[in-house]
């Protein structure tokens, strides 16, 4: 199977070194097309092929991932649509474009993946969702789903439900580096020095949430047992209430949502 990208951005060149590293096909079957030969740079130390060309990897794999702004996909498939291989299956990971506008863009039946993946898929931790339409066999979905969990963990959903998938897991990478920015910056405040106190509120972070994913416990529960009465996290807790910690996140992924609805639209 070769693998190919047109796109080798921040969030392409994470899910490549994810790939090279799950080691789901050696980099010699794996193909990449970028406009800025500086793009190369990310994964110049991977030793896959590299090329200005889109019809040049459009042409030679299997599964084609179109990692490129949402606004110029229409631009894309216009060049590579007569190109691809019949049975190529075409991975479209722009938020605001459905597997409908893909398929009215290439205009012709083809496999079509909707996916959102996340930039930890750079560390082999990404969270992602795919959706597909019904050209696909199951044998197909299975090596899709081989692919994605080569870098992390990869859902089936419905596509109306990627919208909220923008929110809760592509985007929201940036808000746990905010909160872990917030959590040094306070350490450092109180004596801790900066390089240490990434570390302490990295790995914080990293330990509570696989505390939820391994114990499948609530995480109100898991707070509650970290609160010992009259204690030192139960005071923290309060002041996060009062400033509106909660409200401040579901706010956020609210306007997330919204924003992916209208350029779905």
């Amino acid at each position: 199977m070769k693998i190919g990208f047109i796109g080798c951005g921040n969030m392409g060149s994470a899910m490549i070194k994810g790939i090279v590293q799950g080691k789901v096909c050696p980099p010699s079957q794996i193909y990449v097309a970028d406009h800025h030969q500086s793009n190369f740079e990310k994964i110049a130390s991977l030793n896959v092929h590299t090329t200005l060309d889109n019809i040049e990897v459009s042409k030679e794999v299997d599964v084609l991932f179109l990692s490129v702004k949402p606004y110029v996909y229409e631009n894309v498939i216009s060049q590579i649509k007569d190109s691809v291989k019949e049975n190529a299956i075409i991975v479209c990971i722009a938020a605001g474009k459905t597997i409908a506008q893909v398929q009215t863009y290439f205009q012709k039946p083809i496999k079509i993946v909707k996916a959102m993946p996340n930039t930890p898929a750079m560390v082999q931790e990404a969270m992602s969702a795919i959706s597909y339409n019904e050209y696909l066999t199951q044998e197909e979905v299975d090596t899709i789903l081989n692919i994605f969990n080569s870098f992390g963990k990869v859902e089936i959903v419905s596509e109306s439900q990627m919208d909220a998938v923008t929110a809760v897991s592509g985007s929201s990478p940036a808000y746990v580096y905010m909160m872990i920015e917030a959590m040094a910056d306070a350490s450092v405040k109180q004596g801790m020095p900066r390089k240490q106190a990434y570390v302490f509120a990295s790995q914080a972070v990293l330990g509570a949430a696989k505390m939820v994913l391994e114990t499948q416990q609530h995480p109100g529960t898991l707070k509650d047992a970290v609160c010992s009465p009259s204690g030192t996290t139960i005071e923290a807790v309060s002041k996060l209430e009062e400033t509106g910690f909660r409200s401040s996140i579901i706010q956020a992924m609210d306007a997330c949502f919204e924003k992916s609805k209208k350029m779905t639209g």
